[in-house]
């Protein structure tokens, strides 16, 4: 009775368009009362679109379930540990089980069937490859929302959730899934008063029960009733009068679990009819006593009330609704808040828009405040690196004029070598920690082309060779006859191999072996790199790849490094569509690197394929072509001088300054051909000092040369739109400086 009166209350929505609803069938009513033949047809009515509603909402919680579970797995399928290593993949799969409640286990089926990765450990191996489920999946190409199963791995009673894993070539590779407890799918059940008797069923697409309230226990895996089963497949528009197994006859409404490519589920909600018309009977009891005077009333109130009471308000709910959502988070409803539905949901309403702009408030401080820290480290990064080059040149530059000068002196030679070699290490370490800020950012654009892998290992072995030589490593190169064409850009790949090869040296020992093996397999090629060093255990293999990560270091291996270039190569090779990956027995038993690259299918002959970099540069002691006017601009002293000097000892006439304004002045009188200008300058930048050089009739048509510790993209592009002709990183390559010098008083001898 309670409940009843419950509904008929004044104080809700739902109430209200009941009783417009009444009213409009009052005659009906009364001829249905006077005549009492059709008394339970018409309670039945009364009841099926509460049931039928009561029934979708129960659909909608299932379906929001699973679609919660389908984008579990669509998440899970992007995470690259998921097709990894096994250990790093059943501790992802556990980590997301621990994260998610309602799930009993979370794995990975390979394509024969064999489960290899289970958030729940298994005793024993499992392959599900008859599961229809399993089946679907790969056929259909999406996501499967299976039967009912009791869990092979787990020992419960579930449903298999998948979704196919599909590789970059569109081929599915595998299959992950959820197992989905099936005691808590239908909780929505518990949040509901279902009168005495009712039951509440779903059933799969076999007609087997997932869901049963009450008593789901005793009825999991349970075929329904063949006579529920025959309404089932019939249309549901209609609730219609089912008798059950235990002889109670009951008012069955049914939805379906979200659309077909969800799931196959059908939900059904049956009320026992003697409890209907029990209560159709009460309140056809009440009617007739007040029936004269509730007609009057509810007419009235239908006629002057429903308007304003229900049409406006709705009508105000809407035009703030899609203010939010046009963007107008300061939109309000301005209606009065009460205990009833409508000023609920307004208040919810304003909570809602005042939440979401104090959101977007915080969303967008935080987005600035990140903007700008991410602004300052980058422009830390420049500095540093700057600040690290400028020292680095007048050494390099030194160390060049010394071997210049005193090539006769073995002593000086070989340690103008070692000096050199230092500075070239503490130049690559800079432009591995810029290199390795860029790609994390994604502000690497590569030059791709069709090239030969060949040739990548060539150079990048040839661009090794003085370690490998120094350290005397036996090393052999396992190439392909034919071309290995992959699209990409030669200088980032070159870089990969040389950075492999690089830590093979690093790591192994003295006169050690370290093997290159370039091969074909399938759609791929896999450049693998292997050594008798150190080796790993494993859980450095798991992490080898991560920024800063280095094994164990012995005092006995001079050289150095951040942990960069592994975790520089990964970046790379993902970038050309690539994977990585390492393997090691032990420690002491060395350690093999793989890089692995989608093979370009080319027509023809590979007539396109890259042959190679240009030809090898001249010497660093050819004799130049000829004296050129060089003006040298640098506010650093020791750099200005060594270059100075090196220029001289190289046969050209050199002039000096430590600022822009003495720059321009000299330029004047003596009209350099060259001008090597540093960027960071006391007075001007050398960007605004190359402008104005350009608009000089001495140097208009001078060779601008920007030799400075900047090394970002947007540094050499501001260079070059001030009208540099060529821009070097400190420390400047004496071998390039010479070759540009020559090449610019080639072309002046020529004029």
């Amino acid at each position: 009775m309670s409940s009843l009166l419950g509904r008929f209350r004044l104080n809700s929505l739902r109430s209200r368009l009941m009783l417009l609803v009444a009213l409009a069938i009052t005659p009906i009513a009364i001829v249905t009362v006077l005549g009492g033949l059709r008394e339970r047809e018409a309670a039945i009515r009364a009841s099926e679109d509460n049931l039928k509603r009561l029934t979708s909402l129960a659909a909608a919680n299932e379906a929001q379930s699973i679609e919660r579970a389908r984008q579990i797995l669509v998440d899970l399928v992007s995470v690259p540990d998921l097709m990894g290593d096994p250990a790093r993949c059943n501790a992802l799969l556990a980590d997301v089980l621990d994260r998610n409640e309602g799930y009993v286990n979370f794995g990975l089926i390979q394509m024969n069937g064999d489960v290899t990765c289970s958030a729940v450990p298994m005793l024993h191996p499992v392959n599900l490859g008859d599961r229809r489920h399993f089946k679907r999946a790969v056929s259909e190409r999406r996501f499967i929302a299976g039967d009912y199963v009791f869990g092979r791995v787990i020992r419960k009673h579930t449903i298999n959730l998948t979704y196919p894993v599909i590789d970059r070539r569109g081929q599915v590779v595998a299959v992950v899934f959820a197992a989905m407890d099936l005691a808590g799918l239908d909780t929505f059940v518990n949040d509901i008063n279902l009168p005495p008797g009712s039951i509440l069923e779903t059933a799969d697409s076999s007609g087997l029960l997932i869901s049963r309230r009450p008593d789901p226990e005793r009825w999991f895996g349970q075929k329904i009733s063949p006579a529920l089963s025959a309404a089932m497949r019939g249309p549901h528009q209609r609730a219609v009068v089912v008798r059950g197994e235990d002889g109670v006859e009951r008012l069955h409404a049914f939805a379906r679990v979200g659309p077909p490519s969800l799931s196959e589920y059908t939900v059904t909600i049956g009320v026992p009819t003697g409890t209907i018309t029990e209560v159709a009977r009460e309140a056809q009891l009440m009617s007739l006593l007040g029936l004269g005077a509730t007609t009057l009333l509810a007419l009235l109130a239908a006629w002057l009330a429903g308007d304003k009471l229900i049409v406006q308000r709705v009508r105000k709910l809407m035009t703030t609704a899609r203010r939010i959502a046009a963007g107008d988070l300061d939109a309000r409803t301005g209606i009065e808040y009460g205990r009833e539905e409508i000023g609920r949901l307004a208040e919810a309403l304003d909570e809602m828009a005042e939440t979401l702009q104090k959101k977007e408030a915080a969303r967008s401080l935080a987005e600035r405040e990140l903007r700008a820290a991410d602004q300052r480290k980058d422009e830390f990064l420049a500095m540093l690196a700057h600040e690290l080059r400028n020292p680095l040149a007048p050494i390099s530059t030194g160390a060049h004029l010394l071997k210049l000068l005193h090539s006769d002196n073995a002593q000086i030679t070989q340690t103008c070598a070692i000096i050199a070699r230092q500075v070239e290490h503490m130049t690559s370490l800079v432009d591995d920690l810029l290199d390795v800020s860029r790609v994390t950012r994604g502000l690497v654009s590569l030059s791709t082309q069709v090239l030969d892998l060949r040739n990548v290992v060539d150079d990048a072995a040839e661009q090794i060779r003085p370690l490998i030589t120094a350290r005397r490593h036996k090393v052999v190169l396992e190439l392909p006859e034919s071309p290995a064409s992959v699209k990409g850009d030669h200088k980032r790949l070159v870089q990969v191999v040389a950075n492999l090869l690089g830590n093979a040296t690093k790591y192994t020992p003295e006169g050690g072996h370290i093997s290159l093996q370039l091969k074909e397999e399938g759609q791929d090629y896999v450049l693998s790199v292997t050594d008798d060093g150190i080796g790993m255990e494993a859980g450095l293999v798991a992490r080898v790849f991560d920024l800063f990560t280095q094994a164990e270091r012995t005092p006995d291996r001079s050289q150095g490094g951040l942990g960069l270039g592994l975790a520089l190569a990964k970046s790379l090779v993902e970038l050309h569509g690539g994977s990585v990956g390492a393997r090691s027995p032990g420690l002491g038993k060395g350690s093999t690197f793989t890089v692995r690259l989608p093979r370009h299918a080319q027509a023809g002959a590979q007539a396109g394929v890259q042959a190679g970099p240009a030809a090898a540069p001249r010497p660093a002691d050819a004799p130049p072509a000829g004296s050129l006017r060089v003006l040298v601009v640098d506010d650093n002293l020791d750099a200005a001088h060594t270059l100075n000097l090196f220029l001289a000892a190289a046969g050209h006439d050199v002039e000096i300054a430590y600022c822009a304004e003495d720059a321009l002045e000299v330029a004047k009188v003596f009209s350099p051909q060259v001008c090597l200008l540093d960027i960071g300058l006391p007075d001007m930048d050398g960007n605004e000092l190359a402008r104005r050089l350009r608009r000089l009739p001495q140097t208009t048509a001078s060779t601008l040369v920007a030799a400075t510790g900047y090394g970002r993209q947007q540094d050499r592009d501001a260079a070059r739109q001030a009208g540099f002709d060529h821009y070097m990183v400190k420390p400047v390559n004496t071998v390039e400086l010479s070759e540009l010098l020559a090449q610019v008083a080639a072309r002046t001898e020529q004029a």
